[in-house]
């Protein structure tokens, strides 16, 4: 690992700077749904949810002390059975894609999750998006479906690559 990147659990005081980092990717791309900016009193609140269970966690990373990039598993869909599968995510700040950091940052989330009960993690990505795609390729996920057009932003319809990794 790069010795000057850290990677530890969010807390709290991370709300700003990951409002930032998502803020940049729902008003310039089509790499997430959500169509406003949030507020850092979102991210606060969205934050509370993770790291009070081992399923579902969310990792920052950190260079020099500045935050960099997150990393999240959530619950993947609100019945009950689906307890065992995630969904997981990766946001990285755009003046530090291309390092390899993303990677490291997501093959330690794995690897977290590898000590518990996930059984399938779910990653969702908005078409195109050749690195991403690449990435969970990479880190041993497969394409299990494609959902055409269903995303619509920026005046545009776009499809979603959905692939799974298989937990040991």
């Amino acid at each position: 690992m790069n010795k000057d990147l850290v990677i530890r659990n969010a807390v709290l005081g991370d709300a700003e700077p990951l409002a930032a980092i998502y803020n940049y990717y729902v008003e310039n791309t089509h790499i997430t749904f959500d169509l406003d900016a949030v507020s850092i009193e979102d991210r606060r609140e969205w934050l509370i949810q993770y790291n009070q269970n081992l399923p579902h966690r969310l990792l920052v990373a950190e260079e020099n002390g500045n935050v960099i990039g997150y990393a999240s598993s959530s619950r993947f869909r609100p019945k009950p059975a689906y307890h065992r599968s995630v969904e997981t995510t990766i946001y990285l700040d755009p003046g530090h894609q291309g390092k390899g950091y993303g990677r490291m940052l997501y093959d330690h989330l794995l690897n977290e999750l590898a000590k518990t009960n996930v059984n399938r993690c779910y990653g969702i990505i908005a078409l195109p998006n050749d690195a991403s795609v690449v990435l969970h390729r990479h880190l041993g996920f497969t394409e299990v479906g494609h959902l055409t057009e269903v995303g619509f932003k920026f005046e545009k319809y776009w499809d979603t690559l959905w692939m799974e990794k298989v937990m040991p």
